[in-house]
């Protein structure tokens, strides 16, 4: 059988390289897109998902390298603590750019092949914030919700055609995304916790693998991978 074909964005670190790693390893071959680069891939480019010509381009010269992408997993981001009210308008932009506008760049470079093939799968790493909000990261939050209402108005419109769209969100992941000093790594956070410990990046790699499973049949859902405290 012909290798399967996957765009993970941002796959340089975290969530993102989890998920590259062990698409690869079920015999994926795997296309980066990210703003560093990442040579363990079949393919990497370089390039910022807020910016709709990068993602195109990118989209463009993976497809001729690799072949058809049959998934794209849109796991490119950014976050920050700031207390509301001290956001910049800048911040509030870029945050809106990078994971609103990256999705959507992503989506509509990949979808019009995968509706033409009446196959294929997405999935974007949403959050936790996007369902419950947080505290400090209120534009993040916005953000998420955001990418999250995009997701499933996508997934409704192409599930005819045979492309299935979800999403997983995560809580607090133990990733560089997380800062160091963020109250969510603070000595006793995870007892508040249900099951008492944030996630690995491991587990929602997993979790996103059975998501591009072609025998599954799942559409706009939403997995959270987050302790229990928001479900």
């Amino acid at each position: 059988m012909t290798q399967r074909v996957a765009v993970v964005t941002g796959a340089g670190s975290g969530i993102g390289l989890e998920i590259a790693q062990i698409l690869q390893a079920g015999g994926w071959k795997v296309a980066s897109i990210a703003r560093e680069p990442a040579p363990a891939m079949d393919k990497w480019m370089i390039a910022d998902v807020a910016d709709e010509r990068e993602v195109e381009d990118a989209i463009a010269e993976i497809t001729a390298a690799l072949g058809p992408i049959d998934a794209a997993v849109v796991c490119a981001g950014h976050y920050e603590e700031t207390p509301a009210l001290e956001i910049s308008q800048a911040a509030w932009e870029r945050m809106l750019r990078v994971h609103v506008g990256g999705l959507a760049h992503v989506c509509r470079a990949v979808l019009p092949d995968m509706r033409r093939r009446r196959s294929g799968r997405i999935v974007g790493i949403a959050s936790e914030r996007a369902i419950g909000g947080g505290s400090n990261d209120a534009h993040y939050a916005a953000a998420k919700a955001a990418a999250l209402s995009l997701l499933r108005s996508i997934a409704v419109e192409v599930a005819r055609d045979g492309v299935l769209v979800n999403a997983v969100a995560p809580g607090p992941c133990d990733t560089p995304l997380l800062p160091a000093d963020s109250w969510e790594r603070a000595e006793g956070f995870t007892e508040g916790l249900p099951a008492r410990r944030i996630a690995q990046p491991r587990e929602v790699a997993e979790l996103v693998q059975a998501l591009l499973d072609d025998d599954l049949f799942l559409c706009g859902e939403v997995l959270s991978v987050n302790s229990g405290t928001v479900i």
